[in-house]
């Protein structure tokens, strides 16, 4: 039987872990030549601030899952839960790929739609089977909301 701190350390390093596989296509000189080019909204971030708030985002992710995980994989509302984040976090992971890699804009648009959709879902199968985990995914939720606008927009100014 796994411990429930090893058990919530591995949920963090999973949604971590996602991260950084998305963040490895947003470092070195493409992504300041390609990225620093592209026209962008008066609302859009410093680049310093994605690193701590996803960091953020990706720890709470990480303790939403382990809640839901907690509660028991035999509960099906647990495990449609669960299925629902893996495709949350799927997502999540190719927006940056799409968007800073291959600089796919509309396509990451395409994606973070979905993504922005799965979260909601995930967050009512969340809920049904603990409050604490759903309410932990609200600050990922509106995040992407804003990150949603904010990729419109680019794609906008941009096309």
């Amino acid at each position: 039987m796994v411990s429930n701190g090893i058990k919530l350390v591995l949920c963090v390093l999973i949604c971590l872990g996602a991260g950084v596989l998305g963040s490895l296509f947003s470092v070195g000189k493409n992504f300041q030549d390609w990225y620093g080019q592209l026209h962008k909204p008066w609302f859009n971030p410093p680049n310093w601030i994605f690193g701590p708030v996803w960091t953020i985002l990706y720890v709470l992710m990480g303790v939403a899952l382990f809640l839901v995980w907690q509660k028991g994989l035999n509960r099906r509302a647990a495990r449609i839960g669960l299925v629902l984040f893996a495709v949350q976090l799927a997502l999540n992971s190719l927006w940056t790929p799409l968007f800073f890699g291959w600089h796919w804009i509309a396509a990451a648009l395409v994606d973070i739609t979905f993504l922005w959709l799965a979260i909601l879902a995930t967050i009512v199968a969340f809920h049904r089977t603990s409050l604490p985990a759903a309410v932990c995914l609200y600050p990922y939720l509106g995040w992407v909301s804003f990150a949603a606008v904010l990729n419109a927009v680019i794609w906008h100014l941009n096309r």
